[in-house]
């Protein structure tokens, strides 16, 4: 049985850590995920982070140019009920919207 287990994150970098946690820590393969904007637009979230944000040091501007637009959706195939659980836990750990 496949199952397909979605979520949405407020920025690209959530969800980016929330696949680096299924690969490296639970040995997922990195082709059961997909990560895409959760619309049609391209987007990195819907809130800045990262090298979105002002930096601490002055010599590093705030960013405006970046599609802040929309969540970010991460779909994970999960084989079986224990690695769904340990999906939907995974999700959870890094803000999951839902799922």
């Amino acid at each position: 049985m496949t199952n397909l287990v979605a979520s949405t994150f407020a920025t690209r970098r959530d969800a980016e850590l929330v696949v680096e946690r299924l690969v490296q820590t639970h040995g997922m393969e990195r082709d059961a995920i997909q990560v895409a904007p959760e619309g049609e637009a391209n987007t990195v979230g819907d809130r800045p982070s990262g090298g979105d944000v002002e930096g601490d040091s002055p010599s590093v501007d705030s960013r405006s140019d970046v599609p802040i637009a929309g969540r970010v959706k991460v779909v994970v195939s999960a084989e079986t009920d224990d690695e769904e659980q340990t999906i939907r836990a995974a999700f959870v750990e890094f803000g999951a919207n839902d799922g």
